[in-house]
């Protein structure tokens, strides 16, 4: 009987622990929620959302979309799932979308934190099942296709034509889930940021639809969010006032390398770049000015120097800043000691953003400088770098 009693005890004693536990738990999820939904009730700071377009649990595409409701202003990178790293969830070397595969989307969330250098509050996951669904409810989404498209995956036919094209939703799973052994991974990851932002864009010009209150719950039900649904709605609210025209996709850029018969592309100085253009695009988002980015300005790479290669690493390097690099060649002459911008716009501002890039405090307006550039008509660049023997591939020394 005494041995019974104890049992009793016991068990007593388990149930009010379990009892404590869960109000803990309940409790841990509220302020989570608390902390969303204020967030979210506020113009006045950035949202950042992870989006994961998946098939079959394999990442298609995911994007980190940074965005500022007091100015709509709004950056969007995009993060191939070949990107190499030193995976702590994992413990090996391995491209970053495994992580989702293996640990799913909460420690995918945390990985990709670590690269960016920034913290993801909201995540969206979306199946290509589901995105043919939203594709439809948005009455179809438009896209740009290079070349036309006739491929056989599996003993699925694909035939798309080129151009600018009107996808419902099953052409538009057609497009995202195609394997072409002839297209590049860079042609890949083009196609997969185009569809993002076909899907931003169709978000804009669909607001009223999507956010019908009758409509809303079909679209919820094909994303499935971190947050519940009315922080949700206020979520989607804020996206959908994107204007996709002004964006600019951006993506990691790397050396490409062998790893366990995988090729994947390493970024730049061991992620130290990426997490500066995020942070850079941070900056820009909340200027109070505007005026200082208020469109995406054209730059001229020339290489001053012997070294081969430096204007289109440089390029690219300062492409992943936001801006639009038309030219990537060599200068008139490869003698130059110091490396100098040109400013063609007299924006004394962005000029100096510029060069806080790379160090440079050689800034010249165009009509003190005797400009030694391409044969290209200079009048459509806003700036010109020429680099000189002083930069090192990164910073002016």
């Amino acid at each position: 009987m005494a041995q019974s009693r104890h049992e009793k005890s016991y068990l007593f004693i388990i149930g009010i622990l379990i009892i404590l536990i869960a109000l803990a738990v309940i409790l841990f999820f509220a302020l989570q929620t608390d902390t969303v939904a204020v967030q979210l009730e506020k113009n006045d700071q950035l949202l950042t959302v992870l989006f994961v377009l998946h098939k079959d649990e394999v990442p298609l595409f995911t994007n980190v979309l940074i965005y500022y409701p007091k100015t709509e202003q709004c950056a969007l990178f995009s993060i191939p799932g070949d990107t190499g790293l030193i995976l702590s969830s994992l413990d090996r070397v391995d491209r970053i979308d495994a992580v989702y595969r293996e640990k799913g989307i909460e420690t995918y969330k945390n990985e990709i934190e670590k690269l960016t250098g920034t913290t993801i509050p909201f995540t969206i996951e979306i199946s290509v099942e589901q995105f043919s669904v939203l594709t439809d409810l948005l009455g179809g989404m438009n896209v740009f296709i290079p070349s036309p498209i006739d491929v056989v995956n599996d003993g699925t036919r694909h035939i798309l034509p080129s151009g600018s094209v009107d996808l419902d939703g099953e052409k538009m799973v057609s497009y995202m889930s195609y394997v072409d052994a002839e297209e590049t991974a860079d042609n890949v990851q083009e196609r997969m940021e185009s569809i993002m932002v076909a899907f931003l864009h169709s978000l804009n010009k669909k607001s009223s639809v999507v956010l019908n209150k009758n409509v809303f719950p079909i679209v919820s039900r094909n994303m499935k969010a971190n947050i519940d649904k009315k922080a949700l709605y206020k979520l989607v609210s804020f996206v959908s006032a994107i204007d996709s025209e002004r964006l600019n996709p951006q993506t990691i850029t790397g050396t490409r390398r062998i790893v366990d018969g995988q090729s994947l592309i390493f970024p730049e100085y061991n992620g130290d770049e990426i997490k500066k253009v995020v942070n850079q695009a941070k900056l820009r988002l909340a200027s109070s000015s505007g005026n200082a980015y208020e469109r995406v300005y054209a730059l001229e790479v020339l290489n001053g120097t012997t070294r081969q290669g430096l204007a289109r690493k440089t390029g690219l390097m300062l492409q992943n800043y936001g801006y639009n690099i038309e030219n990537m060649s060599n200068a008139e002459t490869q003698d130059y000691d110091k490396t100098v911008i040109i400013d063609h716009i007299g924006n004394d501002k962005v000029a100096q953003s510029l060069a806080d890039i790379i160090r440079c405090k050689n800034i010249v307006k165009e009509d003190a400088a005797s400009y030694a550039g391409s044969e290209n008509d200079e009048a459509k660049y806003d700036f010109t770098i020429i680099l000189g023997r002083d930069f090192d591939g990164r910073y002016v020394q």
